[in-house]
């Protein structure tokens, strides 16, 4: 398993305005809600679109988390791919944007971010902090870095 040698600082996203203590503490408040892993794909509202709770996937509790704090991943990742298409992955044949589904493909997630410009490069994680893996054979996986750490120190994700 491979992380991805930056972090999407939660921290650094001034024009937004993150909590990284409220994004871990929304995060936890899904552990037994969303139940069933879930990566179908469904056709949801937008903006502020979502599966059903009791499902999901690891970008459903980054969105959930963030948008509970005003801010809504799929509009945001909608409208940069609106207008960039190019720059996002070319994974899964898409030829246009599509706000059912593209927020919910981790790729897409760091793509925006950095973007944005908002990562770190040193892996250093801090509370709140979104990280991207590449878990390999085509699979990745985004969690959100918690403000406590292992017995050996290393932050949990």
């Amino acid at each position: 398993m491979k992380i991805f040698a930056l972090a999407l600082s939660m921290a650094a996203v001034q024009a937004h305005a993150v909590s990284a203590q409220k994004l871990v503490w929304e995060a936890r408040q899904q552990i037994g809600r969303t139940t069933a892993y879930d990566p179908a794909y469904s056709n949801i509202g937008y903006p502020m679109g979502d599966v059903p709770v009791h499902k999901g996937v690891c970008t459903d509790v980054v969105i959930r988390s963030l948008r509970r704090q005003k801010i809504d991943l799929q509009q945001l990742i909608h409208e940069d791919m609106s207008k960039n298409f190019a720059a996002y992955p070319k994974k899964w044949l898409l030829i246009h944007p599509d706000c059912n589904i593209h927020q919910r493909r981790v790729p897409n997630i760091p793509t925006y971010f950095q973007r944005k410009g908002y990562q770190t490069h040193d892996e250093t994680f801090q509370a709140g902090d979104l990280v991207p893996w590449d878990l390999g054979h085509g699979l990745t996986h985004i969690g959100i870095a918690a403000d406590c750490s292992s017995a050996g120190g290393e932050p949990l994700i």
